[in-house]
């Protein structure tokens, strides 16, 4: 569903109705809009009416329904291929492209780039039916995604029985490589680690997760780091992952008090990067191909973004590395 938070103002003295204060913001939405499909509205993590009075610092989190479209269309849009054959597509992702078409993205996915590259036709849209058999029409091929704004390696099925053995690696991960870069604000305390939580959605901005421990609530995530190097307050970090849940790497590096450089969800705007967009690419995916014994590898080298901000850190800060433990 497609997500809208706003935070109001501490000064706030107006006490408008909610609907009435949304349509007000210059990013905000009419009141015809918010009320067509409106599936759900959060104030400070509880749920309230259109109707409510807003007050001073209440945390508004709003989702609703789209109109879903009869068709998911081919689209001739470019894509980086790393590597091709008749089993599976394995695609260097361009960073704002969604992996596969979802509610607030029915079009300009990396789905309907690959159905125009494959000459595939249009898919019917399931209206009726199981949630799963719904998303899994929406998403042929696609057995892992990368956030909108994640670039990098995704490999994809071009046949049903690859989609098996692919999706099956990717159920358990002990046997394949998923390593990421990120540029993150802030230093570790230890040059390398390992972060085990759970994640749960934030109750407070359902468009938010967040890390938990001592709890048995929400999903099981593992994260290994390793710091390359620090640039005064910013950190150049490798990951891997051992697990695959949403916005995990973003959520990690937040609980680790790094967060990720450019993210709006889990970081401030940066006043040295004010512009920077989120610094995390998937740079390296090993996993064996249909019918393989052994890892292929697949890399994506450093995208554009990453340079022109490590050339700033190079020029303003004197390279540094953490110390390993005793």
């Amino acid at each position: 569903m497609p997500y809208f938070s706003a935070k109001v103002p501490p000064d706030y003295t107006g006490g408008e109705r909610l609907d009435k204060y949304i349509a007000s913001l210059p990013n905000g939405m009419n009141r015809s809009r918010l009320k067509s499909g409106l599936a759900n509205i959060l104030v400070n993590g509880k749920k309230q009416k259109i109707s409510f009075k807003v007050k001073a610092s209440d945390q508004i989190d709003i989702e609703w329904e789209d109109q879903i479209p009869d068709d998911i269309e081919p689209q001739d849009i470019p894509l980086n291929i790393v590597y091709e054959d008749e089993n599976v597509c394995v695609v260097n992702k361009e960073q704002g492209m969604v992996t596969h078409p979802a509610c607030g993205n029915w079009t300009a996915t990396l789905v309907n780039a690959l159905l125009f590259h494959w000459g595939r036709q249009k898919i019917p849209e399931l209206q009726e039916g199981p949630p799963s058999a719904i998303l899994a029409n929406r998403r042929p091929g696609i057995v892992h995604r990368l956030d909108k704004e994640t670039s990098g390696i995704i490999i994809t099925a071009k046949n049903r029985d690859s989609e098996e053995w692919l999706s099956a690696q990717f159920r358990d991960h002990r046997h394949m490589v998923k390593e990421y870069i990120a540029i993150c604000t802030g230093r570790p305390a230890h040059r390398q680690g390992v972060i085990k939580t759970q994640i749960i959605r934030d109750p407070k901005n359902r468009r938010r997760f967040k890390a938990v421990t001592a709890t048995g609530e929400g999903k099981y995530a593992e994260t290994a780091y390793r710091c390359i190097c620090c640039y005064g307050e910013y950190s150049l970090i490798r990951v891997r992952l051992a697990t695959g849940r949403t916005h995990q790497i973003r959520v990690h590096m937040k609980y680790l008090n790094c967060p990720i450089l450019g993210d709006g969800i889990y970081s401030k705007p940066d006043k040295k990067f004010p512009k920077a967009t989120l610094m995390l690419n998937a740079a390296l995916l090993g996993i064996r191909l249909p019918g393989q014994k052994n890892l292929s590898f697949f890399r994506s080298p450093t995208p554009k973004r990453f340079i022109e901000v490590l050339k700033v850190l190079h020029r303003d800060f004197k390279k540094a590395i953490i110390p390993e433990e005793k």
